[in-house]
């Protein structure tokens, strides 16, 4: 995806971002004040460790205290039992702050700066999602009281986002047109630094092909059988190949959900789960039609019968960059994260499972340089970002170093350290909301950039076509 040059427009306006006004220190210390709150949210999510479209408690934990709080609820939107989407005020500008509550499954950790996997737990807070949306609900209530205290129009809305984990539940709800009214998106998410950098995502689809086979003795009777899972490998061997002529910024990955049971039974099925991702959405179609190839040829060279079934498909991420900018510039006035003594500790030690760590201790206090660039990762923001103008950041919420999807990131989310970030982040989005709804020249500015990267003749596309959410996904 082309990534869009500064404006003209984006420039003038860097500096009509108000500075910071006497009411933002009584904004923030509101958020301070709600620090257990919000940190106990966080970490009730965090021990339930939901997985896609299956998180009822964290949806409903999510759900009532925003509904205590006085925003008109709508539960189980665009088809999504977990879905949900909590407004509080009147009439426009409208900003979205969306929310993310799913886990990871196989993988999990204790919060401890040492490999302590818990017993029985068969899934974990690995990308931070916890903390996401803990932290988004406490930038909503913080909107809510600025607008009542000071009289401004316009609605704050939290849309309750699940299954960011390759079941894109935005992408249901961006379909079902629940962002046609909205005027700015914001978002954010954990990481192992501060940053609001303009960052586009690459474009993604997964699915299951499911091989079908003759099972039969695999000493007795070789002949009669039909392997399933030698579908699935020869198909694997074949893509595998691709790998060699597929664009460099591409990306395809997979792993084998069923095998067969026992080696002298020719398994008659075998499945195997793939992504493919490449910066655009035409990028992962031409790669993806090639592999539907591949899953054929597999098939009739092993006498079996292959079928898939798409899971979820995202858009790359469409920047922004007059929005990225004034959210840099709150991200600095809200700046990072402090350790206590306890805390520096655990980064310490936790510091040392790191191979190659490419951030040093201490940098979790900073914001790191703005710019804009491609990321490798992919997620259902992408869609939304091609409804309405988005804009995101990412705030410290683990020890520099730690990747995503990691026991490391796992433990962080659990405990202080991961709070701490969270409120970095609720602050710098309640910050930003609150420059938009003040500052229509930015908002105007950010829609043209919008409309222009776009084009006139955009129709929007979803890379999962009109399959229905896969509410069994992670079942």
């Amino acid at each position: 995806m082309r990534l869009i040059a500064t404006s003209l427009a984006a420039l003038a306006l860097t500096a009509c971002v108000h500075a910071q006004i006497p009411g933002d220190k009584a904004v923030l210390d509101s958020i301070d004040a709600r620090y257990d709150e919000t940190a106990e949210m966080a970490r009730q999510i965090w021990d339930w460790a939901e997985v896609g479209y299956q998180e009822e408690k964290s949806s409903g934990l999510l759900q009532s205290k925003l509904n205590e709080a006085g925003f008109t609820v709508e539960a189980g939107v665009a088809g999504i039992p977990t879905a949900f989407i909590a407004s509080y005020g009147t009439g426009g500008p409208v900003i979205a702050i969306l929310a993310e509550f799913d886990a990871l499954p196989g993988i999990n950790q204790d919060a401890s700066a040492s490999r302590a996997p818990i017993e029985g737990k068969h899934a974990g807070h690995a990308c931070g999602h916890n903390l996401f949306g803990a932290g988004s609900v406490g930038a909503a209530l913080a909107i809510r009281d600025w607008l009542e205290q000071t009289g401004t129009p316009g609605t704050v809305r939290l849309y309750g986002t699940p299954a960011e984990e390759g079941g894109s539940g935005k992408v249901y709800m961006v379909r079902e047109g629940l962002f046609d009214d909205v005027d700015i998106a914001l978002h954010w998410h954990g990481d192992d630094q501060n940053s609001a950098a303009a960052q586009t995502t690459l474009a993604n689809r997964s699915a299951k092909f499911r091989f079908h086979g003759v099972s039969a003795h695999a000493a007795g009777a070789p002949e009669r059988g039909r392997s399933a899972l030698d579908g699935v490998e020869s198909f694997n061997y074949m893509v595998n190949m691709m790998h060699e002529h597929i664009p460099q910024d591409a990306r395809i990955h997979y792993v084998i959900t069923s095998g067969g049971v026992a080696p002298n039974v020719v398994p008659d099925f075998a499945e195997v789960f793939y992504y493919a991702r490449h910066p655009s959405a035409e990028g992962v179609k031409e790669i993806w039609a090639r592999m539907e190839d591949a899953a054929r040829g597999a098939a009739m060279g092993t006498g079996t019968r292959v079928e898939w079934e798409v899971i979820h498909g995202n858009n790359p991420l469409l920047v922004n960059e007059t929005l990225a900018r004034m959210m840099d510039t709150k991200l600095r006035q809200v700046g990072g994260v402090d350790y206590n003594e306890e805390e520096a500790a655990f980064a310490e030690e936790i510091y040392t499972s790191f191979a190659k760590p490419e951030l040093p201790l201490g940098s979790e206090k900073e914001v790191q340089p703005f710019e804009v660039s491609l990321g490798y990762g992919s997620t259902d923001v992408g869609d939304v970002s091609f409804a309405v103008p988005t804009v995101g950041l990412r705030a410290a919420t683990w020890v520099p170093g730690t990747a995503a999807h990691s026991w490391q990131a796992v433990a962080a989310s659990g405990m202080s350290i991961g709070y701490k970030g969270a409120q970095v982040a609720a602050k710098t989005l309640t910050l930003a909301a609150i420059e938009l709804y003040e500052n229509p020249e930015l908002r105007t500015a950010a829609r043209a950039e919008f409309d222009a990267a776009r084009g006139e003749d955009y129709e929007y596309t979803s890379l999962l076509g009109d399959r229905d959410p896969p509410l069994d996904y992670r079942k």
